[in-house]
């Protein structure tokens, strides 16, 4: 699998991140999706401390503690759970950020996490602060590198204007190309998009149709748009899986697709439309039966 460099920082990443939300929470079974990752040469890893209440750091920790130089690792901060535990409020202060990322360390067991994650992020945050205690974080050698999962414009051209980030997380795919309008802004700011969402749901996959026969609507697709635009890419001679893969790796910006899993066959069959190979002159088809469309919310 080919890898790619993350920003100007020393880190390369596998074009597909395995991305741990979706495991189970058996590790046992677990074990053996990350098992078959690394068997096909992914070496990204991406969790967060909210997913499972911090019981998924401990599950991919336990799963990679022997692996750990081999690996790029990423997990997330900024949601802070409730004490009973049925919720959880936004925090990115100081004090939060550096108690949680002491605690994701101990549950990765790993005296240091590749990429730091801002998880998510609003206008009224104190930015300055955020950014100085990563670069305090990055100084201490917790962190190697840090970036932003959002989906908020505004947000992400502050902090990538005012920090050293090296990524931004966004859902990105053929059927939400809003990222597209703000990819100049992460090439500028020498930033790599980190993408999840690249199937749309599965919406783009073989049981694609299937699913958009039971959604009403997909962002700015009506159902029936929706039904169209998926019968006309599954109409192009390639499986609409590698096509949705391809058409995310083809921008240079990309550093890793974000795929989940929570099986190993869902991964196998990831791995197998991304070996495939796709004519550049379907992806521009794909490109111009799909809509280019912009951020109309979430710009504050």
């Amino acid at each position: 699998m080919k890898k790619r460099q993350l920003g100007k920082s020393d880190l390369y990443v596998s074009e597909i991140g395995l991305g741990c939300m979706s495991l189970p929470t058996d590790q046992t079974v677990a074990n053996k999706i990350i098992q078959v990752a690394l068997e096909n040469d992914i070496t990204y890893f991406d969790t967060a401390d909210l997913y499972d209440k911090g019981e998924n750091e401990k599950i991919v920790g336990n799963a990679l503690k022997d692996k750990r130089q081999n690996i790029i690792l990423a997990t997330k901060v900024g949601n802070r759970l409730n004490k009973s535990g049925d919720g959880w409020s936004w925090d990115p202060s100081k004090e939060w950020i550096t108690d949680a990322v002491h605690a994701s360390l101990k549950r990765l067991q790993t005296d240091y996490i590749d990429v730091y994650q801002l998880h998510g992020g609003t206008m009224e945050d104190n930015v300055d602060e955020v950014i100085d205690t990563m670069e305090s974080l990055q100084k201490e050698g917790l962190i190697r590198e840090y970036g932003i999962s959002s989906i908020r414009p505004n947000v992400i051209e502050r902090f990538l204007s005012k920090s050293n980030a090296v990524s931004v997380m966004m859902q990105y795919s053929l059927l939400d190309r809003r990222p597209e309008e703000w990819f100049s802004l992460l090439e500028n700011n020498s930033a790599t998009l980190f993408s999840r969402g690249t199937l749309a749901k599965g919406l783009l996959t073989k049981e694609g149709l299937s699913r958009a026969s039971k959604t009403e609507d997909y962002l700015s697709y009506s159902h029936q748009e929706l039904l169209e635009a998926l019968k006309e890419l599954n109409d192009l001679e390639a499986p609409l899986s590698s096509i949705a893969q391809h058409y995310v790796l083809q921008k240079d910006v990309t550093g890793s697709m974000i795929l989940g899993a929570s099986s190993e066959k869902q991964l196998l069959e990831s791995l197998q439309s991304y070996h495939l190979e796709v004519p550049e002159s379907i992806l521009q088809k794909a490109s111009e039966l799909t809509k280019k469309d912009i951020y109309k919310e979430h710009r504050i």
